[in-house]
Formats: structure tokens, C-alpha cells, sequence
């Protein structure tokens, strides 16, 4: 068995998945295996992994679904992964030539039961580092610690499987298909650190139909997800500041999804009544911009 799952979920990516396939192709170390969630993709994804299956330059796992979202797609890794460790590699991204020999040769040396993985950087196609490098003087962080900090930019997790599996899965919402993935390493951050790693372990690119180009309409068209993500938020997060804010986001979401009930169900009940004035404003800001987007599209700019 290998020691580390590299899983890619992936909905119409066959122009991008295979940057993905030739860069773990190319992995100076090839103890990983490569899992495909298939999320109900349209195009030629089956095919094209069909075709790299028979090459059988890497081993590779193929799963299809119907289409239930990225949370739903990192369920279905989740549930079929059985290697000590795991990663997400999306499909519009793909690693450095030595990523998986850096990961497994920092939890070699540091890893224990204590902490649920490591964390690494994030880079661009020119090697710049999204957002900040970890501190020197931090060995080992949660995520939301490294936030806390003054850390910015995305990050790259490696969890162990045996510690992401003890936590619930992502909901899935009727007609919705987006949950934040952040939920479950929110809980991870209660009991456990992650070890530190200066090092790119994904080169991203960032897609134009991607989410974090399309988040004001991720907003207006999952609003169940997002208020059930804003209250484990509630739940988990200690800045005062950044907890008013999330009750303001949770009331946009409840007034989007017609939910009469959202201060009953509020983990934190006064200030998501406070956060209303701010709540309604953030509705319309995401209804007014959901809409300029639809126009946009419609006239062809």
C-alpha cells in the first residue's frame, strides 16, 4: 500500500487535468497513489483517465459520481482512501517535480500522533508564494492560527486519514452544491497542529469558472451551505471582530434561503441580532452583483 493518496476531484477539467497527471508522472518519489473523483463530468475526463489507467505509468483510481459539488467530491475521496496520508491536487493544478517526496520525507522526520499532517505553500506558475511563507519561529500551527497571525494566501494541507475520517462529513443541501471545505479542518484545528513546510507543494492557476471567481454567485446559489459553514464558524472562531462579521454573512445567507429561524438556530444569538443592519446591506450587495454578473453574461462582456 502506498503511503500518501493524492485525490483530485474534477468537473469538466479534461483541458486541465492533464497537467495534474504529468506532473505525478514526473514525482521523483512514486509512493502515492492518484484517486479521481469524478463529479458527474459532461466532457471526454472518463476517457482520458480510461486512457491513462492503461499506460499505467502511476497508480490510479477512478471514481464517477453525479454531480454533487466539491464537498460532496472530497466525501467520496475521503470515504475511499486508505493510505496513512492524503492530499487535494485540483484539477486545474498540479505539483512540483519533488512534492511528494518533500511531504513524505518532512512527516518521516517530524510527524507523530499528536498532529494531523503538515501544511505547505501554495505558488504560482513563476514560483511566487501565494499570500506569506510560515515564521521561522513556527514549527507547527492550526490553520486558523497561522491566519490569526497575520498569515495570508492559500495553503496546501496534507492530513493524515485516519484523523480527517473521525470528523462528519460535509452536508449536502437539496439543489445546492457548495459547502465550505474549510468546515472540517475548522474542527481538525481544535485538537490537533499541523507541522509546518516552506516548501511549494502545488502550483495553482486560478480558472475564470472557478469558485474564487464566482463567489457572489456561490453565495446567492448555495446560501444553506454557507449559513450551516458560517455557524461552525460561530462555533470555532475566538476574534470578536471576525465572529461579527460571520453572523453578518450567516443572516445574508438566511435571508437568501427564506430561513424566518436563523436567530433561533445561532450558536451566537446577540450579536447575529446586532449583525442584521449588516446582514441586509451584504444581501443586496450579493443580489446587486449576482444580478450585474447575469447581464453581463447576457450582452456578451
Amino acid at each position: 500500500m502506498a503511503t500518501l493518496t493524492v485525490f483530485t476531484p474534477a468537473y469538466n477539467r479534461a483541458h486541465t487535468i492533464w497537467r495534474t497527471y504529468e506532473s505525478l508522472c514526473r514525482q521523483t518519489c512514486k509512493d502515492f497513489e492518484w484517486l479521481i473523483v469524478d463529479d458527474g463530468s459532461s466532457d471526454n475526463t472518463r476517457e482520458l483517465v480510461e486512457g491513462w489507467i492503461k499506460e499505467a505509468k502511476i497508480s490510479i483510481r477512478y471514481i464517477y459520481q453525479q454531480n454533487q459539488g466539491m464537498h460532496g467530491a472530497h466525501n467520496t475521496a475521503y470515504a475511499n482512501i486508505d493510505t496513512p496520508l492524503n492530499t487535494c491536487i485540483d484539477s486545474d493544478d498540479y505539483m512540483p517535480d519533488d512534492a511528494v517526496e518533500k511531504i513524505l520525507a518532512c512527516w518521516c522526520e517530524k510527524g507523530n500522533d499528536k498532529l494531523a499532517g503538515l501544511i505547505g505553500l501554495d505558488v504560482t506558475e513563476d514560483g511566487q508564494v501565494i499570500g506569506t511563507q510560515f515564521p521561522l519561529d513556527m514549527p507547527t500551527t492550526t490553520l486558523q492560527g497561522f491566519y490569526a497571525a497575520g498569515g495570508k494566501g492559500d495553503k496546501k494541507l496534507v492530513y493524515r486519514t485516519d484523523v480527517i475520517k473521525r470528523y462528519p462529513e460535509y452536508p449536502l443541501f437539496q439543489g445546492e452544491r457548495y459547502v465550505g471545505l474549510a468546515y472540517k479542518y475548522m474542527l481538525i484545528d481544535q485538537d490537533y497542529e499541523l507541522i509546518t513546510l516552506n516548501e511549494p507543494l502545488v502550483i495553482v492557476e486560478y480558472q475564470q469558472d472557478g469558485s474564487s471567481f464566482n463567489m457572489f454567485k456561490q453565495y446567492w446559489n448555495n446560501p444553506k451551505g454557507f449559513a450551516f459553514f458560517r455557524k461552525a464558524e460561530m462555533m470555532t472562531t475566538r476574534s470578536l471582530k471576525r465572529k461579527f462579521l460571520i453572523c453578518a454573512h450567516y443572516v445574508s445567507s438566511s435571508i437568501i434561503s427564506g430561513n424566518r429561524r436563523f436567530i433561533q438556530e445561532s450558536p451566537e444569538k446577540f450579536l447575529t441580532v446586532l449583525s442584521i443592519p449588516a446582514g441586509v446591506a451584504l444581501y443586496w450587495l450579493i443580489r446587486y452583483k449576482v444580478k450585474h454578473q447575469v447581464m453581463m453574461t447576457v450582452n456578451g462582456k
